[in-house]
């Protein structure tokens, strides 16, 4: 069964496997004890943190392992702010990172902070200028993703960290998503990055703290990894996680060029085989193994149990497959469609007739889902001549209904208004802001904007101009 989420979670590599067995034999006693177990211990940890840093670019004595790679956020975010409150309490972030440095956000606004979220594009990307121009008085830190882990755009880091060093604020960089491929542009201050991503056992995070930079560790701490990550060390995941990375980056260079060809072919070939697809993220800055596509119609949730059925394993930023049924704030900050999202992210080894079998089978998925969801006669456009009369203007009330209805339905309509009437669509699901204005884009149509309804539910506004 093609596995196609490794930007979730990467298989266990082969080296990852022989170094966790080999180490449950000889790195299960205290690296803290001088006797001749623990001496071995400290010797197998020692060579991993050496390892590590080697592929990061820092330090031995710079680098910690957490407990996660969320943890490695949480305790940059937070040791960094707390070294440099006397500077201020401002945090920058982009407006796409991962939910763990948004959720530390969250904790050092909760706590008097300020926090401000620096916008991207369409393609997910800062703007380094714009990035710049919030690095003024009493910004304590910036954290700015290596690539993002929805769409697999690489964000100018480089260009980031030269900002911020001129402005004299540390940058803390959240690699989990592209360390695996490679090291990360010289001058970030943190970075952070998580095992599982790159083929190591799940559990083992690291964190890196370049010296020089005011850091204050938070919460109660001990004598291990440098005060920074208490506890007792994993010590077997700690060295597979280090033997993968190393393995995985000798392999980087050739498996990355054979993937991005994999996902090249995905994203020329979608949008060819099945009608109404957007393709987002940036079509050449990216990871090589990453493609997200979004389909007009379509539910998510049923998207993603079809494909399963198949045999295919991808996942979704679509707010159909969410609990909370709020669009995935990626998606929401480039301002593109969220309805029937699908990320596929190629693990290493991936067959490339596993890549033309799932391209044989999607159009037939889709297709089926959409008409089980009523849709299926929108995809084409509207054919008006038996129509006698246009109305000037038509209300749908898509209140209750969730993602994709209200797109289906404003489809289902549009070609009885005449040229330049209106549709407005009542909807109080929270994809609608994203997907109507993403659906007039795509079929050609004029998106008026918001406006505020009786029912006090948002009313979303198109103008037909084809």
């Amino acid at each position: 069964m093609p596995y196609f989420d490794a930007a979730s979670a990467a298989p266990l590599h082969p080296v990852a496997r022989q170094a966790l067995l080999a180490a449950l034999d000889e790195g299960w006693a205290d690296p803290a004890r001088l006797y001749r177990e623990g001496r071995r211990a400290r010797l197998l940890l020692d060579a991993a943190r050496e390892a590590a840093a080697e592929a990061v670019g820092c330090r031995p004595d710079e680098l910690v392992f957490t407990p996660s790679g969320t943890r490695a956020v949480h305790s940059g975010v937070s040791g960094a702010l707390a070294g440099r409150r006397r500077i201020g309490g401002r945090l920058v972030v982009s407006a796409v990172e991962h939910s763990s440095v948004l959720h530390a956000g969250e904790a050092h606004a909760a706590a008097g902070g300020t926090v401000t979220e620096v916008p991207v594009g369409r393609t997910g990307a800062v703007d380094p200028e714009a990035f710049a121009a919030e690095l003024g008085e009493g910004v304590a830190l910036a954290c700015l993703q290596s690539a993002n882990h929805e769409v697999g755009t690489e964000q100018p880091v480089a260009e980031v960290a030269e900002a911020c060093r001129a402005a004299g604020v540390p940058l803390l960089v959240d690699a989990a998503q592209s360390l695996g491929w490679g090291p990360v542009p010289e001058g970030w201050s943190l970075l952070a990055a998580s095992a599982h991503k790159w083929g190591g056992p799940a559990g083992v995070g690291l964190l890196a703290v370049r010296k020089g930079v005011r850091f204050a560790p938070q919460g109660p701490s001990d004598e291990r990894e440098s005060g920074r990550a208490p506890g007792f060390e994993n010590l077997p995941a700690i060295v597979a996680a280090a033997a993968s990375l190393r393995a995985v980056r000798a392999e980087a260079a050739a498996e990355g060029a054979r993937l991005r060809g994999l996902v090249d072919r995905i994203r020329a070939r979608v949008p060819e085989l099945v009608p109404d697809v957007e393709v987002v993220g940036d079509p050449v800055r990216r990871l090589p193994h990453l493609v997200t596509f979004s389909c007009l119609y379509v539910d998510g949730e049923t998207l993603l149990s079809e494909l399963d059925r198949e045999g295919f394993s991808v996942s979704s930023g679509s707010s159909c497959t969410s609990s909370t049924l709020t669009p995935s704030h990626v998606l929401r900050a480039m301002g593109v469609l969220s309805e029937g999202n699908v990320r596929v992210s190629l693990p290493a080894g991936t067959a490339e007739a596993d890549v033309d079998r799932f391209l044989a089978v999607l159009p037939g998925v889709v297709a089926s889902v959409r008409e089980r969801l009523g849709a299926a006669p929108v995809a084409a456009e509207p054919v008006l001549a038996a129509e006698p009369v246009l109305a000037e203007e038509l209300v749908v009330d898509a209140l209750g209904k969730r993602c994709p209805i209200p797109v289906i339905e404003l489809a289902k309509v549009i070609g009885s208004v005449r040229v330049g009437g209106t549709v407005t669509v009542l909807s109080d699901d929270a994809a609608a802001r994203l997907d109507i204005p993403a659906w007039c884009g795509m079929r050609g149509q004029e998106y008026v904007g918001e406006v505020p309804s009786p029912q006090g539910a948002p009313a979303y506004v198109v103008r037909r101009t084809t």
